[in-house]
This record gives C-alpha cells, structure tokens and sequence, in this order.
C-alpha cells in the first residue's frame, strides 16, 4: 500500500534539530537518538561530514538500515511536557489481540525502508499524517515473541493533532507522560502462556499507563528509549513463576 495522498515522499520528511527545540526533556532525547542513528549506520567521515547537514545525515542513515520484518512509530509529543503515543490492539486481531503498542506493523514492498513502514501504519492505525512528524532517528532492532525483526522509528508531533482509531485495528489511543516513564518505578506483570502444551506463569516488568499494562515489546521498547536518552538502566525479564510451595 501506497503513503497517503497527505504525505511526502521519503526525502522530503522533516527531521528534527536539536538546537531548534527549546524544551530541554525532548532537545536532551534528540541529541542521544540521533547520535545513536548516526552511529549505527553511518562512516565516521559521513557523521562528522561539515558540508552536509544533520537533516540530511540521519535520513541517509535511516535509509541505508536494513529493512526489518517490522516497524513502529515511537511518536512523542512536541511541547514542554511531552507525552507518548500509545495504542491497544483491537480483541479480534490475531496477533498480539488486546495487548499495547506503539502504532506500527509489519513492512510491504511498495514501503522502501522502516521508516515508511512506521508512518504508513500509523497513519492506517491512527490518521496521523506522515507529513505532521519531526523525525528523531531509530532505535535498536527489538525482536517480538513471534521472532519478528521489529524497528522503532522515533519522531515528534505536535500536541494538538486529531488522532482516530482505525476500529478494524485499534480499539484505544492514549498517552503515557514521558517523565512519568522516567521516574516511575516498573510494576512486576504475570501473563499466563503455553510453553511445551502446558500453561505456565511468566514474570515480566510492566508500566502502568491510563488503565492500561505496558509490557512486552513495546514495554522494551520504552526501556530501550529511555536507555538510549537518558541512562536509565531498566533490567527487563521473562521469569517463569516458582509455583513450588
């Protein structure tokens, strides 16, 4: 499928500088994603290239990454409080049904790169405008419970935007505060799940958002963010419960 009539084609799309941000949370995540964007991908002649510019740089980066399974869009709003993009899939779904995740899913053809992938989804998903995204940069591949190659796709939009359900997909938009992320401590989640024809208890880290437990991937997925932007060192498990008395 097709970007959206609204959007732009690849090299047109926004990239967010971090001297043009003024709120000091969000310019803090765009210097360490983009360093780590540029790292992972880019020569070290590239990266310190003086003719060529950031804007520039970190879409060449984000181009020549491997194309993963997956991508999701790790979209944070712009403003002095920023808050976290986050969904719930919807019950009938065949994959992942009811669970928490950033917008985002599985790459087509007709993409080119992880980052269309991320932003038509969340377009499909959400109605966001792939031409209403700053993007950040990228994070580390994460790899779901089905072995899926998933890449986070890291980018602002601004607090004000109209985001809609697609119903077939998703059943709920809502936020999580981002310096609530940082400070809060994770709440211990157990999930039941079918290991070798038996049922088994799994202990894993989980955020408690809105009404809503964050957990599994994109529960990763957020520790890997505030890793790479802030240092804070999340020690993320799968525990199977001792049921022994």
């Amino acid at each position: 499928m097709l970007l959206p009539p609204q959007s732009v084609s690849f090299d047109e799309l926004s990239v967010a500088v971090p001297d043009f941000i003024r709120y000091p949370t969000i310019r803090k995540l765009a210097e360490r994603v983009q360093h780590e964007t540029l790292n992972a991908v880019t020569s070290p002649a590239m990266y310190n290239a003086g003719g060529t510019s950031r804007r520039t740089r970190i879409l060449d980066s984000l181009y020549q990454t491997p194309i993963a399974d997956a991508s999701v869009l790790v979209a944070i709003t712009h403003e002095r409080h920023p808050k976290l993009l986050l969904t719930r899939r919807a019950a009938h779904m065949n994959s992942h049904a009811g669970e928490v995740s950033c917008a985002g899913g599985k790459h087509e053809a007709g993409d080119g790169n992880n980052v269309v992938t991320a932003l038509r989804e969340a377009c499909e998903e959400t109605a966001l405008p792939p031409n209403k995204v700053q993007l950040l940069g990228q994070l580390p591949i994460q790899t779901s419970k089905s072995g899926m190659s998933v890449r986070p796709i890291v980018a602002l939009i601004a607090p004000d935007l109209v985001l809609v359900p697609e119903l077939g997909e998703i059943s709920r938009i809502f936020w999580a505060d981002f310096e609530t992320l940082l400070t809060q401590p994770t709440v211990e989640y157990a999930i039941e799940y079918a290991m070798q024809d038996q049922m088994a208890t799994i202990l894993t880290p989980s955020w408690q958002v809105d009404g809503e437990t964050v957990w599994g991937l994109t529960g990763r997925v957020i520790a890997s963010l505030l890793e790479t932007g802030f240092d804070r060192q999340l020690e993320w498990y799968y525990r199977i419960q001792d049921t022994r008395n």
